[in-house]
């Protein structure tokens, strides 16, 4: 390493936030830029460990000693080359990834880990400044013809390295746009999505073909998919959300996160006025039941439009502040995080169950009840006497999500699935209709963007493989061989 004593002359730095007075005013993403000497400060940190965990604490084996070393030095356009050997969308991982890497961290184990997230996002837009980032042709044309379903991270991945192996990619996507939860379901103030636009401009500069506002399965049938291209990639995600079937579900104001959240991000787009959204959080008293990213995501956007109140209900105790000892290093800890949303407002609370929800006369929420839970014999189990009511005009389920939908797609492919509701798949991302392949959340259920890209990249090369009877596209560890991280 360029400094072998960084990490003992220098503490962790992180970039600081905007004023949340600010940042609830507008869209834009909330970190203040961070200062090029301090980043080269922050990357000689990272020391010589011997054996690098960070790699293995990330699922794409991203080579973070290499590229901290090349930031240290000044090499820059290097340091591209390196992070963008194993990920294809670094400006996506260094907004969106909960930094796995960061809690392997060899440093991390008495001390403050290295900060490797920012290094990466900084790398990545330094190189989008620079114009280091173009279009990578490929050398070669297959003939080949393969179609992506879905435009989220696994289907972009997939189909980046599927074109630059020199196959003919098509990739589909249901919504108007492409970019799938990236586009709609990622809030503007995590990332704006210039990002996204910027690197599908590459995307198609390299020759993948985007059509957007096409479902397969109802507009174009599953058998006229598999007669036209040799080998189809199923990317859509996992985007059943989990429901909450209890008395007075069917009010007015109760929502599923994944119909709040677009709702915003089409204003940003400019197809909403932005005081003319249909489901809107402004001046209502808003109960988020989810304590996840997206739950966050919903309290962010809430904040921005004008929420009256927010409540964010957890059915899990509140977690520890440090690293519990049944999380010991490496693995990811369980513990307390305050996102930037957190910080804008709301309160948090932890070991609640809602019960029921009451309306008004014109059948629209106004209550719900709720009580204090504890967690007995495998099961949650109210606290007696803890029952309350809490009045609110706007419910936002934000509880995860089960799997894919069962969608005419996978009924006319009539695609096997897990006992999880998942497409079932083999080792090399196969399901078992010929010629088929899942990748991402739709066959791993629901992960992280890291997890996604991962197994695009993955799947790409699985496809390519069996395409030509070799591949020079990397080949990853096979999906059984994973954790559910």
């Amino acid at each position: 390493m360029g400094d072998i004593q960084g990490f003992l002359r220098h503490g962790r730095v992180t970039p600081e936030r905007r004023g949340t007075d600010e940042r609830v005013r507008d869209w834009r993403e909330v970190y203040l830029p961070f200062a090029p000497e301090m980043l080269r400060t922050q990357a000689s940190r990272c020391m010589d460990c011997g054996i690098p965990f960070c790699n293995q604490g990330c699922p794409l084996g991203n080579l973070i000693p290499e590229w901290n070393d090349l930031v240290y030095r000044d090499h820059w356009q290097h340091a591209i080359e390196r992070l963008h050997a194993t990920n294809n969308f670094p400006e996506f991982t260094g907004r969106l990834c909960p930094a796995p890497c960061e809690t392997a961290c060899v440093l991390g184990i008495n001390q403050d880990p290295v900060t490797i997230k920012q290094v990466e996002v900084e790398i990545i837009d330094r190189a989008w400044a620079e114009g280091w980032v173009t279009p990578v042709l490929p050398t070669v044309r297959t003939g080949h013809r393969i179609a992506v379903v879905g435009s989220g991270p696994a289907g972009l991945a997939a189909a980046q390295q599927l074109t630059r192996a020199g196959h003919q990619v098509t990739v589909f996507e249901r919504d108007d746009r492409i970019g799938g939860l990236l586009r709609y379901g990622i809030p503007e103030f995590k990332m704006e999505k210039h990002h996204l636009d910027r690197r599908l401009e590459q995307m198609m500069a390299e020759g993948t073909e985007f059509r957007a506002g096409v479902e397969i399965g109802v507009d174009v049938p599953a058998d006229d998919l598999r007669a036209q291209f040799d080998r189809i990639v199923l990317a859509g995600g996992a985007t059943q959300a989990r429901d909450l079937p209890i008395p007075g579900r069917e009010l007015d104001g109760i929502h599923q996160a994944m119909d709040f959240l677009p709702l915003a991000n089409r204003a940003q787009e400019g197809d909403l006025a932005v005081d003319a959204v249909p489901i809107s959080a402004a001046g209502r008293r808003v109960v988020i039941i989810g304590g996840g990213d997206t739950g966050a995501d919903c309290l962010g956007t809430s904040h921005r439009q004008g929420a009256a109140s927010v409540h964010q209900f957890e059915i899990m105790p509140r977690p520890p502040d440090e690293r519990p000892r049944t999380n010991p290093w490496p693995t990811w800890p369980m513990q307390f995080r305050v996102s930037s949303a957190h910080e804008e407002g709301g309160e948090r609370v932890f070991s609640v169950s809602t019960e029921r929800f009451l309306g008004d006369e014109s059948g629209r929420v106004r209550t719900l009840v709720a009580s204090e839970v504890e967690f007995v014999d495998g099961r949650f189990t109210p606290v007696e006497g803890s029952s309350f009511e809490l009045e609110t005009d706007l419910v936002l389920l934000a509880m995860g999500f089960t799997g894919p939908e069962r969608s005419p797609l996978l009924e006319q492919l009539g695609a096997s699935l897990t006992d999880r509701g998942n497409v079932a798949r083999t080792d090399d991302y196969r399901t078992d209709v010929d010629g088929v392949y899942v990748c991402g959340d739709m066959g791993r259920g629901q992960s992280l963007i890291v997890w996604a890209i991962a197994e695009g990249r993955a799947c790409a090369s699985a496809v390519d493989e069996d395409l030509m009877g070799s591949t020079a596209l990397p080949v990853p560890i096979p999906a059984s061989a994973r954790p559910l991280t």
